[in-house]
């Protein structure tokens, strides 16, 4: 399936479980105390504190992690992770990306 589908199957099962869920946030970069709205989004930002990326690729890369870490700063967050659903077990499509480690 596409990750769009993904996505908001993740969203809705989130925030049925009660969880705060914020879609396709904007993230802004800041240049010069400029505010930029450049196209940055965060896929699902959890709780205003954990950034989910959701994927459907071959395997997690570098590119995957570099772009994670480049929204975790940019929002001054701590904590991400991907979900890559193109695995046959889940639990080898989990990565976790920590910012300021």
């Amino acid at each position: 399936m596409l990750e769009t589908v993904y996505k908001s199957c993740l969203a809705y099962r989130l925030r049925k479980s009660g969880l705060f869920i914020e879609i396709e946030r904007p993230i802004p970069v800041i240049f010069e105390e400029v505010r930029m709205e450049c196209g940055y989004r965060a896929d699902l930002v959890a709780e205003k504190s954990v950034i989910v990326e959701t994927k459907s690729i071959e395997t997690i890369g570098p590119v995957q992690v570099a772009q994670v870490l480049t929204y975790l700063r940019f929002l001054n967050l701590r904590y991400g992770l991907i979900l890559n659903f193109n695995t046959v077990l889940m639990k080898d499509g989990i990565k976790r990306v920590l910012n300021g480690f």
